[in-house]
C-alpha cells in the first residue's frame, strides 16, 4: 500500500488494471464519469460534483482516495459507503485473478470501484486519481469531461522535480474529443495543458475565467457571491468552510456547466442544494474542519507547500488568541518546505500517524526547530491532542494537519 510504505508500493503502468477490469467485463465502459486530478483540491471538488448530482435527482458513484477511517469511504453510492459483504465477496470472487496479476492495492481498488459502479447501474461516476494522471490506474476510462484542479510541487519523486513536469503527468487524463476544465494554472503549466489538449482536439476550458468571486464570508458556512463572464450574480452557501473552497467551486461550476451543454438536467436549486450539503451528503471530512468550540478543534488535511499555504492564508483572517498547531508528516514529503510555511508563534505539538511511511515525532521536531518552531514531541495525535486541550483556553485554536494519516487517527468520539 503506497499509503503505508511510499514509492515501493507503486506499480507505474496501466497493465494490471486493464487485465483486472478485462476479468470484470470492463465494468468502466458501463457508466458515463467525471475524472478529476490536480495537487490539491481534488477530493473537494470531486465530492462537490457528486452532491450537486445527488441533489438533480442522479445515482451517483463516487471514487476517491485515500480514506481517514474506513476502507470503504473510497467507494460511495449516493454518499454511502459499499456494504462490507461487497469488498469481501469481491475479493473472494477475483482470488485467482488477483494471485495471477498481482495487482497494488491501489489497482484492486479501482477494479472494485468501477465493479461497484457498473453493478449498481449508477447514472454518473466521480473518479478522482490517486497520483499523477497519465499512469495512475484510474486513467482507463474515457470521461464525459477531465478536470484538473491545480498543479503543485508534490510527489515530486513519483511525478517530476518541476511543475510542468507534474502538468505533464496530470495533462495525461485528457482524452481525445473531450472537455478539460482547468482549475487554475500558470504560465509555467497552461502551455502544457494547451499542447496536450490540442493534441487531443480536447477543448480546453479554464474555470477562471468562467466565473471570478465578487465577495466571499465565512461564517457557519462558506458564503459566495460571484458574477459570471457576462456579468451575471449568483450566491451559495457551502458547508466547506475554508477560504480555499472558493476556487474548488469555481472549478465545479464550470465542470456542471459542461454537463448541462452535454445534456444533463441540473436545476439551479439542486446545485444551491448540493453545495450547501457536501458533507452531509458525500460523507467529506479533513477540509477545514470544525470538531469542537471553545477551544475552537480544526482538522485539515493540508500536507504539501500549497495546501500549507492555503492553510495559513485561512489562519491570517480567522481571530483567535493563541494558536496550537498539531502536526505529523510522512518521510516523502517536502517537509522542510512545509515547514518554513508554518507561524513561528503557534505552539507545536508533533506526532505522527501509525504507519511505516510516517516520519517519527522527533525528527520532525529537530526539523521544525531548525525552522524556529517549538513544542513537544507525542507519540500518537490523540495524545497531542489531549495535550493541546490541556494548554488551551477557551478562544484558542488547535489545529490537526499535515497528514491525511494523522487526521485520519484522531478520535472524533473523544
Amino acid at each position: 500500500m503506497f499509503s503505508r510504505i511510499g514509492e515501493a508500493a507503486i506499480k507505474k503502468d496501466l497493465v494490471n488494471t486493464r487485465l483486472l477490469c478485462k476479468a470484470l467485463n470492463d465494468p468502466q465502459l458501463h457508466f458515463p464519469a467525471i475524472h478529476v486530478a490536480g495537487t490539491n483540491g481534488k477530493g473537494s471538488v470531486s465530492h462537490m460534483l457528486a452532491s450537486v448530482m445527488q441533489s438533480a435527482g442522479y445515482k451517483v458513484g463516487l471514487y476517491t482516495s485515500p480514506h481517514l477511517k474506513d476502507f470503504r469511504e473510497r467507494i460511495r453510492i449516493n454518499g454511502l459507503p459499499v456494504s462490507e459483504s461487497f469488498v469481501t465477496n469481491f475479493i473472494d470472487e477475483q482470488q485467482k485473478n488477483i494471485e495471477y496479476i498481482e495487482p497494488s492495492f491501489f489497482e484492486l481498488t479501482v477494479a472494485m470501484a468501477f465493479d461497484a459502479f457498473a453493478k449498481e447501474k449508477v447514472d454518473l461516476a466521480i473518479i478522482e486519481t490517486g497520483l499523477g494522471g497519465r499512469l495512475d490506474s484510474t486513467n482507463i476510462i474515457h470521461p464525459l469531461v477531465s478536470v484538473i484542479t491545480n498543479i503543485g510541487m508534490d510527489h515530486m519523486q513519483l511525478l517530476g522535480e518541476t511543475l510542468p513536469e507534474i502538468a505533464f503527468e496530470k495533462a495525461g487524463i485528457i482524452k481525445q474529443d473531450t472537455p478539460v476544465v482547468i482549475g487554475e494554472s500558470g504560465a509555467e503549466t497552461l502551455p502544457v495543458f494547451i499542447k496536450k489538449a490540442e493534441s487531443c482536439n480536447a477543448r480546453l476550458i479554464e474555470a477562471s475565467k468562467e466565473y471570478e468571486i465578487v465577495s466571499v464570508q465565512q461564517n457557519e458556512s462558506l458564503d459566495i457571491i460571484l458574477a459570471d463572464r457576462f456579468g451575471n450574480r449568483s450566491s451559495y452557501k457551502l458547508d466547506l468552510i475554508g477560504l480555499y473552497q472558493q476556487k474548488n467551486l469555481i472549478t465545479a461550476l464550470t465542470t456542471l456547466d459542461i454537463l448541462k451543454e452535454l445534456g444533463w438536467q441540473i436545476p439551479e436549486t439542486a446545485t444551491e442544494k448540493g453545495f450547501r450539503e457536501v458533507q452531509k451528503q458525500t460523507g467529506l471530512q479533513g477540509r477545514w474542519q470544525v470538531i469542537q468550540k471553545e477551544p475552537t478543534v480544526l482538522l485539515d488535511v493540508a500536507h504539501n507547500p500549497d495546501g500549507i499555504r492555503q492553510l495559513t492564508d485561512q489562519l491570517k483572517k480567522n481571530n483567535y488568541n493563541k494558536l496550537h498547531m498539531i502536526i505529523g508528516m510522512v518521510k516523502d514529503k517536502d517537509i522542510s518546505t512545509v515547514l518554513s510555511l508554518l507561524p513561528k508563534d503557534a505552539l507545536y505539538y508533533f506526532t505522527k500517524a501509525q504507519i511505516p511511511r510516517a516520519l517519527d515525532e522527533k525528527s520532525l521536531q529537530t526539523q521544525a526547530q531548525i525552522h524556529h518552531l517549538q513544542g513537544d514531541c507525542y507519540q500518537n495525535v490523540n495524545e497531542a491532542l489531549s495535550a493541546a486541550r490541556k494548554h488551551a483556553s477557551g478562544d484558542d485554536l488547535i489545529i490537526v494537519c499535515g497528514s491525511v494519516f494523522v487526521v485520519g487517527e484522531v478520535n472524533l468520539t473523544q
